[in-house]
């Protein structure tokens, strides 16, 4: 068993060093010859919480510290939909539109994609065939077509939905080790990303320990909590698969993802050249392993504890990276989450989650099924999942079922359901109080009609979905979920902290102004001028 030094590993691998003192005041200086930035840098934190900077802030020595020390930080920010997923809060991201009109509701029916194959690698298709607009990125491209884009993440849809349907440097990573595409962007990969898989470098870790980065004493949280991994592997230390093949697959659950992905970021930077000048370009990077570790392990644990450590620490060995590059440079940082998560139900740290519970509604709906099935429906005319009822309206109609009938009648019947707090259709929340009832804003930020998705249900505040035993979970329209960080940093913004309420749709028409470009259609953000000089 082997382990690695988190910053050491990155450098080394980077071939860079730099100061931090140096790279701050670089970070501080607008170069007078270049007004508009010369590289934007989106960082999206899958599942990343606000209160984890809180909590963790005097440990923060890195780049989560940096950004949110010398940044301009709003503490009230949120993805304002209902549906917090991956795929909806990533659409967000630079598009600035809600899901209702970008056309990503789902993870299910985000970037799945079978008409389009990976490059080089195994795995399912992925393209932005659902996405719906345009990006931060084209609005540049517009402006300037010499502009260059390219994003990076351990998940197709992180990589893929920040940037729309631009066919732009896009990769993610492959159950083989490797870092791919889809033949939606190419049908053979760059020369550098073909040199940085070579080395293998995702397979070094076969075998490797994940031990707390810090002594023991310094993480408050007991490393002895039953209910995290479904009961197995709960505590330190934690060992990757000796077998290279099972290690590759379980890579993303562990640290070192989150470096490995900088890694190719970084790579892709110098053999593109982005930031170089004279034009305006484009990173973004997308970093899941917060996402898996704190599905596996939950947001209270010492594991998901840890996670932040070395992320703030790979981070800050990136931006040292990026500054080395680039000297004198303007260089603007945007950071931000895709959702949040929720405690496990039966753990009580730091949420209010005293009444939650888990919600099965298996039994309700597979009588509605049985009924359908019976008088000759197709199986797809009726489906439930993660509290949306879809329909199939012509398949009802063909078995001589009224549909909103059948709406109508299983919204009475889950309502009964302990832990079942709402289930409204779209068509009535439209009358709702969009100001006050945060619930119906966000489903309407989801969907505008109900002919297929006919009913969106609600639990109770923390209660969970299925049956004890499963991952930590995210997903419903409550600020838990939807509460997450927003942190821009660079000769642009002014440093502080910023009550005001805004919505992660607000980042890209920001961005923009600050790129000196404008949307190409009408968006749901506003430009926050609070930050801005």
């Amino acid at each position: 068993m082997r382990t690695h030094s988190v910053v050491s590993t990155f450098l080394a691998a980077a071939s860079v060093a730099v100061s931090a003192a140096g790279a701050q005041a670089h970070g501080n200086r607008r170069s007078s010859a270049s007004p508009k930035p010369d590289l934007i840098v989106f960082i999206t934190v899958d599942q990343m919480r606000p209160d984890y900077l809180t909590r963790f802030l005097p440990q923060l020595t890195g780049g989560l510290g940096r950004l949110y020390r010398g940044g301009a930080v709003f503490t009230n920010a949120f993805q304002d939909h209902a549906i917090t997923e991956t795929a909806p809060g990533h659409s967000e991201t630079m598009s600035g539109r809600f899901p209702v009109h970008n056309g990503i509701v789902m993870n299910s029916a985000g970037v799945n994609d079978t008409t389009v194959t990976l490059v080089d690698a195994p795995g399912p298709g992925a393209s932005p065939a659902r996405f719906r607009g345009t990006t931060l990125t084209d609005w540049i491209e517009a402006a300037d077509p010499d502009s260059r884009s390219l994003s990076v993440s351990r998940k197709d849809r992180g990589a893929i939905l920040p940037i729309g349907k631009s066919k732009s440097s896009v990769f993610w990573y492959a159950t083989n080790g490797t870092f791919t595409t889809s033949t939606y962007y190419a049908t053979t990969l760059p020369a550098w990303l073909q040199t940085y898989n070579a080395k293998r470098r995702p397979a070094s870790f076969t075998g490797t320990t994940w031990s707390p980065l810090l002594p023991a004493t310094s993480y408050p949280e007991p490393d002895s909590v039953p209910v995290e991994h479904g009961g197995k592997d709960f505590m330190f230390p934690h060992v990757i698969s000796p077998d290279t093949a099972r290690a590759l697959e379980a890579l993303s659950s562990y640290p070192w993802m989150d470096q490995i992905t900088l890694e190719v970021a970084l790579a892709g930077v110098r053999a593109m050249k982005l930031g170089a000048g004279p034009h305006t370009d484009l990173l973004a990077v997308s970093l899941s392993t917060t996402d898996y570790i704190g599905h596996a392990y939950g947001p209270d644990s010492r594991e998901q504890h840890d996670q932040i450590i070395r992320l703030d620490r790979v981070l800050g060995a990136f931006i040292d990276s990026l500054y080395a590059i680039h000297g004198n440079r303007n260089i603007v940082f945007a950071l931000t989450a895709d959702h949040a998560v929720a405690a496990y139900p039966t753990v009580h740290v730091h949420d209010p989650n005293a009444g939650a519970m888990y919600v099965d509604v298996g039994p309700h709906v597979a009588r509605v099924r049985a009924a359908l099935q019976s008088l000759g429906a197709q199986k797809n005319a009726f489906a439930f999942s993660d509290g949306i009822v879809s329909i199939d309206r012509a398949a009802l109609a063909a078995a001589h079922v009224n549909a909103d009938s059948l709406v109508l009648a299983f919204r009475d019947s889950i309502l009964e359901v302990p832990g079942v707090r709402r289930a409204d259709r779209i068509r009535d929340l439209v009358h709702a109080d969009t100001v006050h009832d945060d619930i119906a804003r966000r489903w309407l930020h989801m969907f505008d009609s109900d002919s297929t998705y006919a009913l969106v249900v609600t639990l109770t505040p923390y209660s969970y979905w299925g049956k004890p035993g499963g991952s930590a979970e995210h997903g419903s329209p409550y600020d838990y979920d939807a509460h997450v960080p927003m942190m821009f940093y660079g000769p642009a913004f002014k440093p502080g902290r910023y009550a005001e309420r805004v919505k992660v749709v607000d980042m890209a028409p920001t961005l923009a102004r600050v790129a000196g470009v404008k949307p190409m259609q009408t968006i749901d953000g506003r430009v926050i001028t609070a930050a801005l000089k």
